[in-house]
């Protein structure tokens, strides 16, 4: 019997009854409500924004925090089958429920207060409260500790000043979690959209997650109460702490990705016939078949230990940057192969390979860009930082 494309390793059968139940229930959702529509989407630039209810329906935002928030206390492998299946269908989809649920969720839950945790985390797990993440700044995301935002006490009040850049869900969130510079290091709040002198303006122009919402975030002396600045952390390591829960995530997501593109391939290979046989049947389009499912297949073995390793409370945020850039890389490199098997007809949307190799330009850079995350495994090598 032919191996599943998909899974030459069997990789499905290392998953508990649970996970697997996770992993159909994403893929029929993707498979039914995404994929259907997620190309005009790309096309129109326009985020798909009546698929919220839907994804929270399904309780996929949140979904690994504790039930009396709204989460469902899921596994870190469920969580990462989630972002699989839904990069499948598109990374700013996947995208959307990273931000919401290990950027803006996460920090509330890990470092806010009991009051702060009932009064959002409910409402974002039910998709009535959208978030986003003030981290990165117009200068450059790669050193966030020469942050510009600052936050000053006055009374009972801090007052915010400055931008960030590149914030997905900009200008449809009702919440931002901003990182500022203040007197006593770095420290988190909770920016409400409304308070006088916040703006969201949305970058246009992309020709990379033109279906996620992306924008630049302004600070015009800010009044943010006491009550919304995050207390249980100081320092870079409360904003690095959320980006290591959102890389963990997108170490699964491109597999999705390459999965959607080798599956694509595969089908119009075997259907192209040139020189009077299938496109399928040379072999030079084998070799690159072949290729791209053994990288798949690495990929897909790396995530499930380090998976493994988080649910332990094992794993290290040097093993989520090898992930990272390994399987971004492996990504974006079959889905410019794919289109390349596509000919002429892998340019146009009507097929993925374009525009999940345009989005995983994307996913490629942010939250570290591959070069980062090939620095921080030098680092843990020589014990020497080049950074």
């Amino acid at each position: 019997m032919a191996l599943p494309f998909n899974d030459l390793y069997d990789v499905r059968s290392l998953l508990s009854e649970e996970e697997c139940a996770v992993q159909d229930t994403v893929a029929r959702f993707t498979n039914e409500r995404v994929l259907p529509i997620i190309g005009d989407a790309f096309d129109q630039g326009r985020f798909p924004k009546e698929l919220v209810p839907e994804i929270a329906e399904l309780g996929l935002l949140g979904s690994s925090l504790p039930e009396q928030y709204g989460g469902h206390g899921l596994n870190a492998v469920s969580y990462g089958l989630i972002c699989q299946e839904l990069e499948r269908g598109d990374s700013g989809i996947r995208s959307f429920v990273s931000v919401q649920s290990s950027l803006c969720m996460y920090p509330i839950y890990a470092y806010g207060t009991e009051e702060q945790r009932m009064r959002w985390l409910p409402d974002m797990a039910a998709g009535k409260v959208i978030g986003c993440f003030g981290l990165t700044e117009p200068h450059g995301g790669s050193d966030p500790a020469n942050m510009k935002t600052t936050a000053r006490k006055d009374g009972g009040d801090w007052v915010l000043n400055g931008s960030k850049m590149w914030i997905t869900n900009g200008n449809v969130a009702d919440i931002a979690i901003v990182w500022a510079q203040t007197d006593d290091g770095i420290q988190g709040f909770v920016v409400e959209k409304g308070m006088a002198g916040f703006a969201a303006q949305e970058i246009k122009h992309k020709m990379s997650l033109r279906a996620s919402v992306t924008s630049s975030l302004f600070f015009d002396n800010v009044r943010v109460p006491e009550a919304n600045r995050l207390p249980n952390v100081k320092g870079l390591k409360g904003p690095l702490g959320c980006l290591t829960q959102a890389r963990y995530g997108i170490t699964w997501g491109p597999i999705g990705a390459a999965i959607a593109c080798l599956d694509e391939a595969l089908n119009y290979s075997k259907e192209r016939i040139l020189f009077e046989r299938p496109v399928a049947a040379t072999q030079s389009a084998q070799l690159k078949l072949a290729d791209m499912a053994r990288r798949i297949t690495m990929g897909q073995l790396l995530v499930i230990q380090l998976g493994r390793l988080k649910d332990a409370g094992r794993m290290v945020p040097a093993q989520v940057s090898l992930a990272k850039w390994n399987n971004c890389r492996m990504a974006i490199d079959i889905a410019r192969q794919c289109r390349d098997l596509l000919g002429g007809a892998g340019i146009t949307t009507e097929h993925c390979a374009i525009r999940h190799a345009l989005n995983l330009e994307s996913v490629i850079t942010y939250e570290g860009t591959e070069t980062v995350h090939q620095l921080v495994i030098g680092r843990e090598l020589t014990g020497i930082s080049a950074f």
